[in-house]
């Protein structure tokens, strides 16, 4: 999800400016949500603000950047009929030039985010450039916001923020197909299982290959919010990761492959070791949205992949509003560039 920046530090490293198209607001209904970022050179872009009109208006004036030393541009734009596009909301981008001369700046952010830390960016109204700090760990929290009092605003963004961890247990056909579909959706994903020869020799930058024997102590590891995905060659195996999975609460989902029947047995069993009955209503079993029967690996995939965006996006919601006020300016209150 942060392609753009090895994309940024390989552009400045060869001696060449970029433009940074960051969607820092929206109102009604929007193409990308605040934070999403796109990189403009001169020869390629990188990334996505949304595409359609809204996205050619907009590297466009990237573009005019790219032969000038200006300071940051707030751009706003109205997806109505004047811009040839029926979303109906309202977009407001961040348009930053990044010079060539902090190449070197830039390869070590990108190196850094690569490996767990996060980007933290704060730019205002009267900035010449946006500040950046790396912050580790990363928050759980993606800290995009657009703060405005009169004429003057803040924003403020977090790159690398670890919201989406997920950990797969079981590299067999489904959880291979899972990894796949997960990978490209921003899921940092820890992927376990003691086989090694059946992860294949490469995979995303996003994918951690973990072969253990102990495959609880990484329950126990893992961050507060994980999403965990239980679907190992073994069903005794399977009910040990649960048991550790139950024996923590804050965890943001938890799903079992298997039928009713399986998960019918298992809480039996959790339950005669102890575990509270309303605590079964943490576990999802069977995995997957409804209305889905297929068995193929690719299906069931596409399926879970859909549902844990599902729970991911209903977590996003309640935290934005448990941030009301300056946080979400109202439409009059947000200035209107020229």
């Amino acid at each position: 999800m942060n392609d753009w920046l090895p994309a940024l530090a390989a552009t400045l490293a060869n001696g060449n400016p970029a433009v940074l198209l960051s969607v820092a607001h929206t109102v009604g209904s929007a193409p990308r949500e605040a934070g999403a970022t796109m990189l403009i050179t001169a020869e390629y872009e990188a990334g996505s603000i949304g595409g359609g009109q809204l996205e050619w208006l907009a590297a466009s004036a990237a573009h005019s950047l790219l032969g000038v030393d200006g300071p940051p541009r707030l751009l706003r734009f109205a997806l109505g009929p004047s811009l040839g596009q029926c979303c109906g909301g309202i977009v407001w981008l961040i348009a930053e030039r990044i010079e060539a001369r902090h190449a070197a700046d830039w390869q070590a952010r990108a190196d850094a985010v690569a490996d767990g830390q996060a980007l933290a960016r704060r730019l205002a109204s009267d900035d010449l450039a946006s500040r950046w700090q790396l912050l580790d760990p990363p928050p759980v929290d993606d800290g995009t916001r657009l703060q405005v009092s009169g004429n003057r605003w803040t924003f403020t963004h977090t790159v690398g923020a670890d919201d989406f961890p997920v950990y797969v247990f079981g590299a067999g056909h489904t959880g291979s197909a899972i990894v796949r579909a997960l990978a490209p959706l921003g899921a940092r994903i820890s992927w376990v299982d003691g086989r090694e020869y059946l992860f294949p020799n490469e995979v995303p930058g996003n994918v951690e290959r973990v072969v253990t024997d102990t495959p609880t102590a990484e329950v126990r590891d893992a961050p507060p919010g994980s999403y965990f995905l239980v679907m190992t060659h073994s069903h005794a195996l399977d009910f040990e990761i649960c048991a550790a999975i139950f024996a923590r609460q804050d965890f943001a989902w938890f799903g079992l492959i298997g039928s009713t029947s399986k998960r019918n047995s298992f809480s039996r069993q959790l339950t005669a070791r102890g575990l509270p009955p309303e605590r079964l209503d943490d576990l999802t079993c069977p995995i997957g949205v409804a209305g889905i029967q297929s068995k193929q690996p690719a299906a069931i995939a596409a399926s879970v992949a859909a549902q844990l965006l599902q729970v991911r996006e209903t977590r996003a919601a309640i935290r934005q509003a448990s941030h009301p006020g300056p946080d979400a300016p109202p439409l009059s209150s947000l200035p209107r560039p020229q």
